[in-house]
């Protein structure tokens, strides 16, 4: 017995030396990179300790992870979504003051002024809006003036120009919206617009020929402007016009946890799939999914309020400071713009997508058309936008600030200054009602070559009204210079405006 045992006692100890050499020096051994393993333990920035046995995730470690990977994936969504939230409010705006789509159509007649809240329109030229909705079939717009007008779908993607810049060339037609779903015959006779989204917005410039008023501009717009369903082609519906200026409304999404909600009423009226799969994936990963209940828990409405900070936050970073040298018109100033790689898709000279220039004109801006980011010398519009002074200090409502433009001013048509609150991008609020000035203003003091100095302050100074736009102590602001009609000088960089210059 005491033989067996000390058999079976060196078997054991055989055992446990042969499995210890098998661990230390495996028969079949790879070369393994240091990159390949993991720690223990790691510091990480934005969670803290991470703990990990032999590469296998701790419990404290995992919930982590999903907390930070849901975090991020909100924000993700908050900036690549910040488009669709954009057209979810204009549409909503607009229908919450009574327009109904198909139906409606909304014209500022007296132009605009701060009391509607919209992302950076202009008091210069007149807008006429219009939802399209193509969900129960095509829709039919027809045109019978000079117009500059682009039609988005649900996501904020171009669908396409009418108009001046659309395959009428200003002469009028008829237009026909048609759905992916549509399995009917298309009539003869029609530009067809096809599109991949229920919902659309048709933002019309109508076009002022050269001496005719406004008022005359307007009639003959509305005159020859018809949308309605095909269906109704043979007698359609008369629309409603609705004057739009001095009405109360927003047009601008939330900022805040409520934009999740704006994403979800968007996929959830849209058909499954007709938004981008990457956006699509990234809404479903936090709970926003097209037929399904939106709830977030209590702790995911503690990630989406914090995803929406931090989204905010990078929103209003990257559009006042751009960190994109590209975004800058010149080395010299700090003007710039999102569209200055010239793409309405936000896309490089080798095909990669500026996500930054992307958050950057959505959180400022709206409407998307080639026609913006492709204007020929005396055609179309330029932007640029200030919002530091020649320092790289922000722009102080408090301050007077002065911006010369040199002489002779590339516009052919004419030009104009806005100015915009930093919270909301619209007009900001003073007793100014235009919120800004134009070249058309009479009175506009010029220099023997044609410069034109600008005064931004409170108060205008001695001999300066014409010459003046008003701002806000304790608002911040920024500025927006259009040139309509630009010229070679513009185009070749040639010509420039002064940065803002602080006066004492």
């Amino acid at each position: 017995m005491k033989l067996l045992n000390k058999k079976i006692i060196s078997v054991v100890v055989a055992g446990i030396i042969a499995t210890s050499v098998s661990h230390a020096q495996p028969q079949y051994k790879a070369e393994v990179p240091e990159s390949l393993l993991t720690a223990d333990s790691v510091d990480s920035r934005y969670v803290g300790e991470l703990t990990f046995v032999d590469g296998f995730p701790t419990d404290k470690t995992i919930q982590k992870s999903y907390d930070f990977l849901d975090t991020s994936r909100a924000v993700q969504l908050f900036q690549s979504g910040m488009a669709t939230a954009s057209m979810y409010a204009m549409l909503k705006g607009h229908r919450d003051i009574g327009v109904v789509p198909n139906k409606t159509i909304a014209i500022t007649e007296q132009l605009m002024d701060a009391r509607s809240l919209w992302l950076t329109p202009n008091t210069t030229t007149p807008y006429a809006h219009a939802e399209i909705d193509v969900k129960n079939g095509p829709v039919v717009i027809e045109i019978g003036s000079p117009v500059i007008a682009i039609l988005d779908d649900a996501y904020f993607e171009y669908v396409g120009d009418i108009g001046l810049g659309g395959p009428d060339r200003g002469k009028g037609g008829k237009y026909l919206v048609v759905g992916h779903e549509y399995k009917g015959k298309i009539p003869k006779g029609y530009h067809v617009l096809k599109t991949k989204t229920y919902k659309h917005w048709l933002l019309t410039r109508p076009f002022q020929m050269p001496g005719e008023t406004l008022e005359e501009t307007l009639a003959k717009y509305k005159a020859g402007v018809k949308i309605y369903p095909l269906a109704e082609a043979n007698n359609p519906t008369p629309n409603e016009f609705m004057n739009l200026s001095g009405k109360k409304y927003n047009t601008i999404h939330a900022t805040d946890s409520s934009f999740y909600n704006e994403i979800n009423e968007v996929i959830q009226y849209e058909a499954a799939g007709s938004g981008d799969p990457e956006l699509l994936g990234l809404a479903k990963s936090i709970g926003i999914e097209k037929g399904k209940p939106f709830t977030p828990d209590a702790r995911m409405q503690g990630i989406l309020t914090e995803a929406s900070t931090l989204g905010n936050a990078a929103g209003r970073a990257i559009m006042y400071k751009p960190r994109n040298p590209d975004t800058y018109f010149y080395p010299d100033r700090k003007w710039f713009s999102p569209l200055s790689a010239g793409s309405h898709e936000f896309l490089d000279k080798n095909g990669a997508r500026s996500y930054d220039d992307r958050i950057g004109f959505h959180f400022f801006a709206t409407g998307i058309t080639p026609f913006m980011v492709t204007p020929k010398v005396g055609q179309g519009s330029v932007y640029e936008i200030g919002s530091q002074d020649l320092n790289g200090v922000m722009l102080d409502g408090a301050k007077t600030y002065t911006v010369t433009l040199p002489g002779p001013i590339p516009a052919k048509d004419f030009w104009s200054f806005m100015v915009y609150d930093n919270h909301t991008r619209s007009i900001l609020e003073t007793d100014q009602k235009t919120g800004g000035v134009d070249s058309k203003l009479e009175g506009m003091k010029h220099a023997e070559d044609g410069s034109v100095t600008i005064f931004f302050g409170p108060k205008a100074p001695a001999g300066q009204e014409k010459n003046w736009v008003q701002t806000v102590p304790g608002k911040g602001y920024n500025v927006l210079l259009r040139l309509y009609g630009p010229l070679e000088p513009w185009f070749d960089k040639t010509w420039k405006p002064s940065d803002f210059i602080p006066v004492n």
